[in-house]
């Protein structure tokens, strides 16, 4: 970026507020828990946040395409990366038409952030936006057609964006979590109480200090294993998936060590869903019928359309048998409803 002075022409001096992008290591071959599809092209692309960092993605576009597609960008689920289930939704997207991104968030899989595996609800969201920064500058994409595919929890965090960022036309939360409540309130509202809280702002606070001591984040864990015999099933469904060949991937904090202890600190008390109510344009909630997380997407939907003017554009969409990490990949019964994701994007977009 130039400037003049004096007729003279001065490079601008770096103050701390140009957009610098970070010089990331991406593994070039193909290395999904999927397989790869003849229909579109790939590559691997960056582009920062706000936050200067450095986001690594997966690009699908469609074979035999000319002039500007209608685009979608894809993450989740929370604690896996673009080579799971956002990369099968990218491309299979991709594969009907659309010019399709699933990227990593901050702190994780290949993108940048230090230190690691560090969740914020606010740079979380942020990431969405960035990836809509990046469609809406790319050459491919008109950037009046973007729409955005949030998974497990990420698909709160895609609802949040939607409320934020005005250049989202078109919205699915797939088999979503709200974050903000699970971490605040435990499972199924079991923790939602100020003393159970306190308890647990206490034991972070604590950790935080142990950390430091430590000179290193201490991990939280990622899904059990070995697998008690008296999980609770909707464990044994995470397990089925990011511990076995159906799921796992080397960099999925999921499958290996989890999120820091404190990774998740904040959430506690920043509740992302609180104006979903006045997203202007189309939500479609996908959720399984008998997923143990079906209360999120349902009390989702009621709260966006409750006392809401725009409540005529969204949808609540109920799998009939589907558990949640169906939507993950389709557990082999095909729960994903692609078809119908393809025809909501195409009429929003």
């Amino acid at each position: 970026m130039l400037y003049y002075i004096h007729k003279k022409v001065c490079a601008r001096k770096d103050d701390g507020t140009m957009i610098k992008k970070e010089s990331l290591k991406l593994t070039q071959e193909w290395d999904k828990t999927f397989p790869k599809s003849e229909k579109v092209e790939h590559c691997k692309v960056t582009f920062v946040n706000r936050y200067g960092i450095t986001l690594a993605a997966d690009l699908y576009v469609p074979k035999d395409t000319a002039g500007k597609l209608a685009a979608i960008a894809v993450c989740g689920p929370f604690g896996a990366v673009k080579e799971q289930c956002s990369g099968l939704y990218a491309q299979t997207m991709a594969e009907r038409g659309f010019l399709t991104i699933a990227f990593d968030p901050s702190f994780t899989g290949e993108s940048g952030g230090n230190v690691r595996y560090m969740a914020s609800p606010d740079i979380n969201t942020e990431d969405f936006m960035a990836a809509v920064d990046f469609l809406s500058l790319h050459e491919r994409v008109d950037a009046e057609k973007i729409g955005i595919i949030g998974i497990c929890g990420w698909g709160g965090m895609a609802l949040n964006a939607a409320a934020l960022d005005t250049r989202i036309k078109a919205t699915v939360a797939s088999t979503m979590y709200d974050m903000t409540r699970v971490n605040a309130k435990g499972y199924f509202d079991s923790e939602d109480s100020e003393e159970a809280r306190f308890q647990k702002k206490e034991a972070m606070c604590a950790q935080r200090l142990e950390d430091l001591k430590a000179g290193e984040y201490k991990l939280g864990g990622g899904v059990v294993d070995p697998l008690p015999e008296d999980a609770p099933f909707f464990v044994k469904d995470y397990y089925d998936y990011y511990k076995t060949s159906r799921g796992y991937h080397a960099r999925s904090l999921n499958s290996n060590g989890g999120w820091n202890v404190i990774g998740c600190e904040s959430f506690m008390n920043q509740p992302i869903l609180r104006y979903s109510n006045e997203i202007r344009n189309a939500v479609l909630i996908v959720h399984g019928e008998k997923a143990h997380s079906c209360y999120f997407g349902k009390d989702a939907y009621a709260a966006m359309t409750k006392d809401s003017k725009y409540a005529d554009n969204k949808e609540l969409l109920l799998i009939p048998g589907a558990v949640h990490t169906d939507l993950y990949d389709g557990g082999g019964k095909n729960a994903i409803p692609f078809d119908k994701l393809e025809r909501f994007f195409t009429e929003n977009l």
